[in-house]
Order: structure tokens, then sequence, then C-alpha cells
């Protein structure tokens, strides 16, 4: 059996004989005087005389060796310090030759060290198989960049492939088969999926902690920005308010790509119409937009009819002429997905082209925090009427949508 421990200068090795009664025939010594190494734990520590520890034998390559001493042990890595790209720790480094030929293997001095951060089970070598899938010399904790975290690598080992694991891939893989051709093929692979599910997963950059600062603040500022704009409504001509809106959308839906204002389209043969805004996505689809000022008196009736608010003539109207244009879209078909793409090639990417597929309406208008809460109820019922062709949305909806994730962002 070996055991492996660190002291203040070096990793060492222990290979114990065990009960087996010492003499001078021991194969480790007969090893190291009859080929200059020997092998430990199935060829994954090469050893050499020059390894072995004087406190451990004496004069190796002469046979002589303390009476009565069950145990060899080697110094297989020594504690130096080591500085690079303006870094600097103290890390034990592996002689090279014990694990690997080609490459240094440096194990910072924290590291708990034993059996298991060398050798997993079914005597797998640990750092051969890291070898094998990276370059370079292997750097285990401390603060350099390439370094694996230490708590990084202990999770590693504790979920290398065990037996029991490889013993359920196999048989995963050849139920697979089998159950093509026999009934009662045991199901394998969700035994191994369940077991691999309740393994440590690959994990990559978290990119919401990542970026949770500037979302937040940009989020942030198109709120901060919109709500001035609301206070600020008068100020504002309808084309540059359409402008400073439109960025605020991009924003906020980035799967659009671009943004054509005053767009022709076909309503019949030989009439043609214009849309305020057509939005592209990054698949080439069209949706339309409509953006009107924020009148206060633009959504809903302040009287009942029959009992029920109802859409102000501003609102209904702009909801029947978007219906008109997806209407002239869908008919205008592929010859208008062949206009559209051919008139703004020089403002899409090369060989984009532009899909009228089911499009769908946006608009952005109005105010709702002077509603009643009966007024609001009525407009919601107002909204999902046609929520199959549009989205309605009045600017206390977009103020909200980024007050709610300010407020998620932070949370992370």
């Amino acid at each position: 059996m070996i055991r492996i421990n660190k002291t203040s200068h070096y990793i060492k090795l222990t290979y114990s004989y065990g009960e087996i009664t010492f003499s001078f025939d021991d194969w480790v010594t007969r090893e190291l005087k009859k080929v200059g190494f020997v092998w430990i734990k199935h060829r994954i520590f090469k050893l050499t005389p020059e390894l072995v520890d004087n406190q451990s034998r004496l004069k190796i390559k002469e046979g002589e060796f303390i009476e009565n001493y069950p145990d060899i042990t080697f110094n297989i890595g020594e504690l130096m310090e080591m500085s690079k790209e303006g870094f600097r720790d103290d890390y034990y480094k592996i002689y090279r030759g014990v694990l690997l030929n080609d490459r240094d293997v440096y194990l910072h001095q924290d590291i708990e060290c034993h059996v298991d951060i060398f050798v997993a089970e079914t005597d797998i070598s640990v750092f051969r198989q890291i070898a094998n899938l990276v370059q370079g010399d292997i750097i285990i904790g401390g603060n350099f960049p390439e370094s694996v975290p230490l708590e990084e690598f202990y999770m590693l080992i504790k979920n290398f492939p065990n037996t029991y694991e490889k013993k359920l891939y196999a048989q995963s893989r050849i139920s697979a088969v089998l159950k093509n051709y026999f009934e009662n093929v045991k199901d394998s692979e969700s035994l191994y999926k369940k077991y691999r599910n309740r393994q440590i997963s690959a994990k990559g950059v978290d990119l919401l902690r990542l970026f949770e600062d500037y979302e937040s603040d940009k989020f942030q500022t198109i709120y901060d920005k919109l709500a001035l704009m609301l206070e600020r409504g008068e100020d504002y001509n309808e084309t540059q308010w359409q402008k400073e809106i439109i960025d605020i959308l991009i924003l906020l839906y980035p799967k659009y790509i671009a943004v054509f204002k005053e767009v022709p389209i076909n309503a019949d043969d030989t009439t043609h119409k214009f849309l305020d805004f057509l939005f592209i996505d990054a698949y080439g689809h069209v949706d339309i937009v409509e953006i009107k000022q924020p009148f206060n008196n633009a959504i809903m009736t302040k009287g009942k009819y029959r009992d029920n608010y109802i859409p102000l003539r501003e609102l209904s109207g702009t909801v029947m002429q978007l219906e008109k244009y997806i209407f002239y879209l869908n008919r205008w078909g592929t010859r208008g997905e062949k206009y559209l793409s051919q008139k703004y090639k020089d403002r899409l990417p090369k060989d984009f082209s532009i899909q009228i597929t089911n499009p769908k309406g946006f608009i952005i208008m109005g105010r709702d925090n002077n509603l009643t809460r009966s007024q609001k109820r009525d407009f919601e019922v107002v909204k999902r009427k046609y929520s199959n062709v549009i989205d309605i949305l009045t600017y206390d909806d977009l103020l909200q949508r980024l007050k709610l994730s300010i407020e998620q962002i932070k949370l992370i």
C-alpha cells in the first residue's frame, strides 16, 4: 500500500510492505537496482533511486537499508516559490518524470495531500487524464490566473468516474441497442441519467452575475430617461419622441436588429400604404410598431357605456389601422418579402432575407397612471381581446417593466 503526505519541504510517497517479512530481496529495491526505476500503483508513479528519502533508505544503490523497516519513502515533489506574470506564490513542484514526462505539475502549499488527489478509483492517474485534455503545465490552487482553484479540484476528484458509473454507462449503451429488438429490456439509460443528474455538472461563467452591475445601470438609465421624457412630454415633437422611444425599445427587445421608418407596403395593385416603423428580428421576421405621444386621455373613456369603460377613438382607431397593415403584409406574402429585402439590402447583413410570417403589431401610447381600478380592469380586457394580433403597451407599462427588471437584477 502507499501513503502520500507533505512536509515543510517535500511531498513524500511511502510504499509499505505491510506484514510481509522484510528482506534484501524486496521487489522495489530489486527493480531500482536492476533497471534504475520502479513503477508504483499500476504505472502511475515512476520512481528512481535519487528520489529515495535518506531517512527511509541508505545507500540504495548498494542495497543497504535500515533493518526491520518495512517501508520505503520517496520525495516526489519539493516546495518552491514560483513567480510568473506578476504573480508569486509557493507550490510543491512534482519532479518531472514522476507523474508526467513532458510538463510540470505544481500543487499549492495549502493543498490537502493524500493518495486520492493522484489516483482515482480503478487506479487511474488523475494528472495523466488532465494532461490529455489541456496544454502546458498543470497548476492547482493559488492565485495564478491559469490555475485550477483548490475547491474546484477537490470537487473534480470527488466526482471522478467510479466503477459503478462506468458500469451504468456501459449498460446504458448496450440497452439502447437491445431495446430495439427485445421487449422488457432493463431501462439502464434512465438509471444512468438519474445517477449523472445527482453528480456535479460542468458550469460556465455566471453571466448574470458578471453583468449584474452593467444591466442594473442600463435599465436604471433607461428608466430615468423615460420618466424624464414623460415629465417633459410637451417639449418633444413627434419625430424626436418616436426616435428616442425606438432607442429604448431596441434596448428592451434585443431580438430586433434593425428598424425602418415609413416603409411602403402594397395595399392593393394600385395603392401603397406607409408603415410608421417596421422592426426586423435576427431571423428576418417583421413586426409593426405604432408609437404615439402620451396624451392622458388617449386610452379609455371616463364615462361608462352599458356599465363598461370602452377604448377611446384614438386607441380603437390605432388598433384598426394596425390590423389592416398586418392584413396587407400577410396578403403581400413572398412578393413583399422580395421587395423589402431588395429595398433595404444595403442596411442589412449580406444575403439577409426579410420574412413576412404572421407579423405582430405593437402599440406604444397613452398613460394608465390616471386610470381608476375599474378603468384599468376594462383596459386589460381590451388588451387581451387583441392579444392574438397586437400588444398594447402604455408608457407606464414600460416604466413598470423597467422597474421590475432592476429589482430582479439586484436579487441575483
